[in-house]
């Protein structure tokens, strides 16, 4: 399959800072809204600022380039003034999340051996007792009120002035590390350089989506999330758009009011916050008619849940496929060509294909292992050559993704390997259980993972929220499956919970799951 090459070719001397921020105050767009918050706005000239200083109040605290920086800051402009003065000396931004526990910000520390945490003032106390317990000594720049302990932002800022040069970093230093799922439990960095931006950003944002100057973008995943990083953050930027930012954890009550509020015309989302949105009571009763198409990405969308949404709103919703070590989404529909239920086609500029565990192509309609080649591919992971030698094979990715694809060159998602089950040398995807079981009246809730017998083979398991619990309704729920699918796919136990685990944006936390068997 030929695939079109890159839009766009870095120079050798290229850093994304001024790709996309810089850039757009020699375009004249320095008094343009760049963000937009619930109390006010920050044009880019606003921006560069803010930038310019964090960039020197990290260089006064002995911040050097390539060094890695950490940012645990809300959603907002300190957030988007870090990030890029982070970048403008040439340093590596780490992005994490802020409501980490103190055993997982102190792993981030060992891994990153970061220089200094960027940290909001309400989680710095954490911080600080995860660094305390680190081989490697780090610094707490603390955003807001804070104690007199850690230097403050707010404080330092006032000794610096407005003006940074931008460090002229080569194309491939690194610039900022994605954070991608390792079924151990550790973070697995993707050290992304700075030409990888760019590129996601010319092949998807503006081949794929046509992000325009006039379009607000606002996001349900948050900025420490690659997903929602590029699409609310890098490409709005990149063409002189408005994103919109508020720090409140996303719920359907909190998006439809922001909607009405800043009236955005490109909305980031998932689908499990996509069938909160369609549950809500009032769903039919909001106005979405300021988008001009909503995203998709982090699982799969069933065809029938985007039936209900464009039903409901009749706005476009377009599904797609990105991971961290290739920056972003590299296979996606297109506005004017969705096919409900696939990923779509792959995006211009990269080459994806269908191959079994052999490493062979498969033919279309079987399901396979995605490999994908382009020019916005991590380095690798970091300190982790094993997984890196396991996934980045030549100009290839091979993660744990599974699809198949048709004749027409639509993927259709199929799960990840470590949730995809095989089941006496057969594929099985626990969403058929999961939709099956899901038919019978006294399931609420329901999913499917695979545990390990006894002799070592993988077996599927049911965590099931019953609608009423019953001492029978294990047997019934086994003999519901065994009637109306394939006997290898019915779940061998099902076990019944009040609630099911969750974590970030409500998605199921599967590896929870298993310490229950």
């Amino acid at each position: 399959m030929n695939a079109q090459p890159p839009v766009f070719e870095a120079p050798a001397r290229f850093n994304i800072a001024d790709y996309f921020l810089d850039q757009r105050l020699r375009e004249g767009r320095g008094e343009k809204a760049a963000i937009r918050l619930d109390e006010g706005e920050l044009t880019y000239r606003d921006v560069e600022v803010l930038a310019n200083q964090f960039g020197q109040v990290l260089e006064r605290l002995g911040v050097r380039q390539e060094e890695r920086v950490m940012i645990a800051l809300p959603d907002g402009a300190e957030f988007v003034g870090a990030l890029f003065g982070i970048l403008k000396i040439g340093a590596v931004a780490v992005p994490i999340s802020r409501e980490l526990r103190r055993e997982d910000i102190a792993a981030f520390y060992e891994l990153s051996r970061c220089r200094i945490a960027v940290a909001h003032a309400p989680v710095v106390e954490t911080f600080a007792a995860a660094a305390a317990g680190s081989p490697w000594p780090a610094q707490i720049l603390v955003v807001g009120t804070g104690s007199g302990e850690h230097p403050s932002f707010e404080s330092e800022r006032q000794t610096v002035g407005d003006e940074l040069e931008t460090c002229p970093t080569h194309r491939d230093d690194p610039a900022i590390w994605l954070f991608s799922s390792d079924p151990c439990g550790r973070p697995l960095a993707a050290v992304q350089p700075h030409a990888s931006f760019a590129i996601a950003t010319e092949c998807y944002a503006k081949g794929i989506l046509d992000y325009r100057a006039d379009d607000v973008t606002i996001s349900v995943p948050k900025l420490s999330y690659s997903y929602s990083l590029g699409s609310n953050l890098l490409f709005p930027f990149a063409v002189g758009a408005t994103a919109v930012l508020y720090p409140e954890p996303p719920t359907p009550e909190v998006l439809f009011a922001k909607i009405v509020r800043h009236r955005p015309s490109i909305l980031v989302t998932v689908p499990t916050f996509i069938s909160r949105m369609m549950n809500d009571p009032e769903a039919a009763n909001h106005d979405l008619s300021s988008l001009r198409f909503a995203t998709s990405a982090a699982e799969a969308l069933p065809a029938s849940l985007y039936h209900r949404w464009k039903k409901t709103f009749g706005v476009e919703l377009l599904d797609g496929l990105g991971t961290a070590e290739m920056g972003h989404i590299f296979i996606s529909n297109r506005p004017d060509e969705v096919r409900p239920g696939t990923l779509g086609r792959a995006v211009p500029g990269y080459e994806v294909k269908i191959c079994d565990d052999e490493g062979h192509e498969v033919p279309d309609g079987e399901v396979g292992r995605l490999w994908i080649r382009g020019h916005s591919r991590a380095f690798g992971y970091w300190q982790n050559m094993p997984r890196t030698r396991k996934a980045f094979r030549g100009e290839w990715f091979v993660g744990s993704d599974l699809a198949s694809r048709d004749e027409e060159g639509y993927f259709t998602y199929c799960g990840r390997d470590d949730n995809v089950l095989k089941v006496g040398g057969r594929w099985l995807l626990p969403r058929e259980i999961e939709q099956c079981l899901l038919q019978h009246p006294a399931v609420k809730e329901c999913v499917v993972i695979g545990v390990c017998d006894a002799d070592g083979l993988t077996k599927p398991y049911a965590f099931v929220v019953p609608t009423a619990p019953s001492p029978e309704l294990e047997e019934d729920l086994k003999n519901f499956a065994l009637e109306h699918m394939e006997a290898y796919k019915y779940p061998r136990r099902v076990i019944l919970l009040d609630a099911l685990p969750r974590i970030d944006l409500g998605r199921v936390d599967r590896g929870r799951l298993k310490t229950l068997v």
